[in-house]
């Protein structure tokens, strides 16, 4: 008896195991990675492959009912000769599919091995029909101590959303120099660049070009020494929003308002006590979401790690606007529900 068991046993044993194919595990994981119902500020957040977003510094596009996540693509394993920028899609904010690399670029102007292309904003011109990215690129200039001191704007452009992007050109916007950079829409359609100035110790708002391939003008150059700059136009009221000039480093964003781009702006207070350095976290853009019960705005905020950039993480979080105070809630889990435009924290 004892030895019938063995022997089944060892037949058992022996069977073939049948694994699922690559395919079937990539569906598995993508199966999961796709139910999210929530947003967890400052956790890893996996898009439908299950591998943390990589789109740091980024801007939102909303075409139909599709928003596209661009960002400096940073995770390990990269070719060091080229920078990416990466760009996700998704219906609800909530899950994102990747879509690959919207652009791959070598260094553009000789600007030496630790050149920089930071915060790619995407805008899309319904004159051309295209795609238009501004980035802020950056290096040394021969013959200058240091780095970022080219301190331009890099454009590209597509037929599609996802790319390929292909480079034109780098500029000083209105011959100033140029940093940090966010993006503005209108509710009229108008589209602007933010840029900060260094000199100057202040960000530019400027209108685009018809075309979107240059700056038309200066609207206002708000005179405050911050970076990361954002703006959202809400009930009457413009509000930006802005970082101190920190570099990795967290600190205290501070936001103003105005009743017209061109100012005059209000003095620049605190958008979260001063002592959290805003949760760890820089602005980098306000998203606006117009819903069919009510309009929010989301605080994008990148939560950098220089030293492991790959896991840098991000803090999304509704704003409490309105009546020209603005203010950032402590961090929480939060539901977005993009139809009715409403945020709720789950229970």
């Amino acid at each position: 008896m004892i030895l019938k068991l063995f022997k089944r046993l060892m037949f058992l044993f022996m069977l073939p195991v049948i694994l699922p194919s690559t395919g079937s595990i990539a569906q598995t994981q993508s199966s999961i990675a796709q139910i999210q119902n929530k947003i967890v500020p400052g956790e890893l957040w996996p898009d439908q492959n299950g591998n943390h977003i990589q789109a740091h510094g980024g801007g939102i596009l909303k075409m139909g009912n599709t928003y596209y996540w661009y960002g400096e693509e940073r995770r390990k394993g990269l070719d060091s000769n080229y920078r990416y920028v990466s760009c996700y899609a998704s219906k609800d904010l909530m899950n994102w599919q990747f879509k690959g690399d919207a652009l791959k670029m070598t260094d553009p102007h000789q600007l030496g091995k630790n050149w920089v292309l930071e915060r790619p904003k995407v805008f899309y011109n319904s004159k051309t029909k295209k795609y238009v990215m501004y980035m802020h690129i950056d290096g040394q200039v021969k013959g200058m101590e240091g780095n970022y001191k080219y301190a331009q704007v890099g454009v590209a452009t597509s037929d599609n959303p996802a790319g390929p992007f292909q480079y034109l050109k780098s500029f000083r916007p209105l011959g100033q120099e140029s940093r940090d950079i966010g993006q503005f829409v209108d509710d009229d359609g108008s589209a602007y660049l933010i840029f900060e100035d260094r000199p100057v110790k202040g960000f530019h708002i400027a209108k685009l070009s018809d075309d979107y391939l240059t700056v038309e003008k200066e609207v206002c150059l708000i005179k405050a020494p911050l970076e990361g700059g954002a703006i959202v136009h809400y009930k009457g009221l413009y509000y930006a929003i802005g970082s101190a000039l920190t570099g990795w480093q967290a600190n205290p964003n501070k936001y103003a308002t105005a009743t017209s781009l061109s100012g005059p702006w209000s003095e620049f207070k605190d958008i979260a006590p001063p002592e959290t350095k805003t949760y760890g976290a820089q602005s980098t853009l306000m998203l606006k979401i117009v819903g069919s019960k009510t309009t929010s705005v989301i605080f994008m905020g990148d939560i950098w790690r220089p030293k492991t950039q790959w896991d840098s993480r991000y803090l999304w979080m509704p704003l409490e606007i309105g009546d020209g105070k603005l203010w950032l809630p402590e961090p929480k889990p939060w539901t977005i529900n993009v139809k009715t435009g409403e945020c709720t924290s789950p229970i």
